[in-house]
């Protein structure tokens, strides 16, 4: 006897989730003979399956624990992975094609096939995704029906040089709420999803061996709920569909006429199949034995199976081009009524002896390491998913990513990217997304500020830390949050490099540094201005005569001025270097601006005042900067004023935008300003008085210092 511990890795354990029973096989590969080690059936204790469907997913799961429990008594060790199938109710089915073009001849490895393959699989669920708005569909199996090698026809591409292969396939496709229902009852029976296929595939491995797939041959698996049917033709599997008919139908039919509940039904319909003649005894609902012959049970039932035979046999012809096939192979167990083969071939239209209940017939290539089972029809499902299991070993394996179940080709190198890639999570919420970015002009130029880079996606795997480039392995549970932004780009007037310019004036043959304006969108703002996109800023390289004035802290009245020994208006331009002289005020000294400012001598100065006269040079004033800096190249005196705490100075500050001279003190705070702006409180123009430094409410108290912008006005 084989030592099962000793080849543990090698077993494989499927089992066939049935709307009546769930069958549960174990079993290894070894020389193209399929051993089965141990087998396990149990009932359904209420009918919490209907037509391939699950209804109560803890009842389910509850039946697969008590399967697995078996199972592990007859092997002596635990089991954890499990291969399942789905029933093709409401199943949806989809023909699709794809072409890859190498950029040169290259050898065709199975990855290449495998992407290939997966380019069809994706054509195919985009086209059901497009007709199914309202529902999710999961691809759960896919069968190529013709290779391509450089556009000619090929059954096999792996190891051909080839600049081009296509593939023309078929990809089944089944409710997400189906598949996810399967493996919740699998998980709560502690067992994990090692691969999954659908029923009429699983049946086909075992009932339609490849050297008869060259026939139009159709498989009907005849479960309790569902009838699961595919067909061949050429060497290929060309259609997979679905009836929502089968032996539960009997059943039913069975519980009407005799008065039973559906159980004693069900034993009933089984006892009958397998007598054909003699007595079937039972008890009714009222508790009253009856005896009745199989012969009328089955006459009984002979309506519904003929209802089911011709579903099936209408399935087929629609599926085959409007035409029958040529022979029908029957398994599962509900197809074992005695006349339903008849009834197929009958509504086909062909020799009844070409349809035929497969068993042992087809279960040739298994060996049944165990007592008590013999090879019936009833196990070509769950031992075909067993066998499948070896056509995906090393070249599938299952991660959910973000409570999604995917499929991947496993070719040892897969990573997190690889798996978030396959489920369509945006490449954009992978890595640090940027704060919205700041486009504004400046002068004319635009001027861009990127924002901040934000926080990159949190990975984890099975609950634990991760990155893009943690290798993942098989049922790795994989969850990704996406990255974040960072902080949306942001700046002041005061931060630009042309607001900390100064432009330089010669007022009475003194050199007078002032602060440049910024016009936003026309308007004057204050350095503090917290630029918006699409702001239009200038930066002014002149003042007028009467912003040069108030910002001086100049009585303008009762005196001549002249711009470069021009007479001037209060609207007069005064730019770089311009000479701007008065005439009235002979006691007046320049203010000293707002820092330490640099004075030139007279001598020197007069020379730019002179070099200003000229015309041209003040109508193209964008250049007189450079020029006056030429013109300048003389022997300067600079002054440097000395400012302590212990000093009494002199301060400038913009009150609603207006410059205002703060003098005679040593320090000032925000209540200083009523005594040189003038602002009455004594008639109050609302309820309150708004008092903001710098944008802020401050308190009276406050300290200020030059170039502070303050906003007061009433409010309410």
């Amino acid at each position: 006897m084989t030592d099962l511990k000793a080849i543990k890795d090698d077993l494989v354990f499927g089992l066939d989730i049935g709307t009546r029973s769930i069958v549960g096989v174990v079993g290894y590969l070894s020389h193209q003979v399929f051993h089965v080690v141990a087998m396990a059936e149990e009932k359904h204790a209420t009918r919490a399956m209907l037509d391939g469907q699950i209804h109560d997913i803890y009842k389910v799961g509850d039946t697969i624990r008590r399967v697995k429990n078996s199972l592990e008594r007859q092997i002596g060790f635990a089991l954890t992975d499990v291969c399942i199938a789905a029933a093709g109710r409401v199943l949806k089915t989809v023909n699709a094609s794809a072409e890859y073009a190498f950029e040169n001849e290259t050898r065709v490895t199975q990855e290449h096939i495998y992407s290939l393959n997966l380019l069809a699989v994706e054509k195919a669920h985009a086209q059901v995704n497009e007709n199914s708005t309202d529902i999710h569909y999961y691809c759960v199996g896919n069968t190529p029906v013709n290779y391509k090698l450089n556009s000619f026809d090929i059954s096999n591409l792996e190891g051909h040089k080839a600049e081009k292969i296509g593939v023309e396939l078929i990809a089944t496709f089944l409710p997400e709420e189906v598949v996810d229902g399967l493996y919740q009852a699998v998980e709560y029976a502690g067992l994990h999803v090692a691969s999954l296929t659908l029923e009429p595939i699983a049946a086909m491995n075992v009932a339609i061996p490849e050297q008869y797939r060259l026939l139009n041959i159709g498989l009907i698996d005849v479960g309790a709920g569902t009838s699961d049917i595919c067909l061949t033709k050429d060497g290929s599997i060309i259609a997979y569909g679905m009836i929502p008919l089968a032996g539960d139908e009997i059943t039913e039919v069975i519980a009407k006429t005799y008065l039973v509940d559906f159980n004693t039904a069900e034993q009933i319909k089984v006892e009958a199949s397998d007598k054909k003649e003699g007595i079937v005894e039972f008890k009714d609902i009222m508790g009253l034995t009856q005896k009745i012959p199989a012969e009328q049970i089955l006459k009984d039932s002979e309506s519904v199976i003929d209802k089911m035979a011709d579903a099936a046999a209408q399935k087929i012809i629609e599926l085959n081009g409007n035409r029958p096939v040529n022979a029908v192979f029957v398994v599962g167990g509900g197809g074992k009524m005695a006349s339903y083969t008849q009834k197929v071939a009958e509504h086909l239209g062909i020799m009844a002896e070409r349809v035929a209940v497969r068993g042992e017939e087809v279960l040739g290539s298994i060996s049944f390491d165990i007592d008590g089972f013999k090879k019936d029809s009833l196990y070509v499902t769950p031992i075909g998913i067993c066998t499948n299991y070896y056509t995906q070993k090393n070249s599938f394996m299952f991660v959910t990513v973000n409570g999604e179940r995917i499929k991947m080709y496993d070719n040892n190198r897969l990573t997190v990217v690889d798996a978030v890639m396959q489920v369509g999570f945006p490449n954009e919420k992978l890595f640090p997304q940027r704060g919205e970015q700041l486009e504004f002009t400046v002068n004319g130029k635009t001027r861009l500020i990127r924002g901040e880079a934000g926080d990159g996606a949190v990975i984890m795997i099975n609950g634990k830390n991760a990155n893009l480039n943690t290798k993942i392995e098989q049922n790795d549970i994989i969850e990704v949050k996406e990255s974040t932004a960072g902080a949306k780009a942001s700046t002041t007037i005061g931060q630009l490099d042309e607001f900390k310019a100064t432009v330089s004036f010669i007022v009475d043959d003194k050199k007078v540094n002032c602060p440049r304006f910024a016009y936003v969108n026309g308007e004057l703002k204050s350095e503090f201005y917290e630029i918006n996109n699409g702001d239009d800023i200038s930066m002014a390289d002149f003042y007028t005569v009467e912003q040069l004035f108030t910002f001086l802290d100049m009585d303008m009245s009762n005196l001549n001025i002249y711009v470069n020994n021009e007479p001037a208006q209060n609207d007069t331009k005064v730019y770089e270097n311009f000479s701007v002289k008065t005439h009235g005020l002979s006691d007046y000294t320049v203010s000293s601006g707002f820092d330490d400012e640099t004075y030139s001598e007279a001598e020197d100065i007069q020379e730019n005042a002179e070099y200003a006269e000229n015309t041209e040079y003040a109508k193209s004033h964008e250049d007189k900067a450079a020029k006056a800096g030429a013109n300048t190249e003389g022997n300067t005196v600079q002054e440097e004023v000395k400012q302590s705490d212990d000093v009494v100075k002199d301060i400038f500050v913009l009150i609603n935008h207006q410059p205002v001279k703060l003098s005679g003190k040593k320090k000032y705070v925000l209540v200083d300003i009523f005594d040189f702006y003038d602002f009455d409180l004594s008639k109050p123009q609302g309820s309150d008085v708004v008092l903001k430094l710098n944008g802020q409410k401050a308190d009276y108290l406050a300290p200020l210092k030059d170039g502070d912008l303050i906003d007061l006005y009433w409010e309410g």
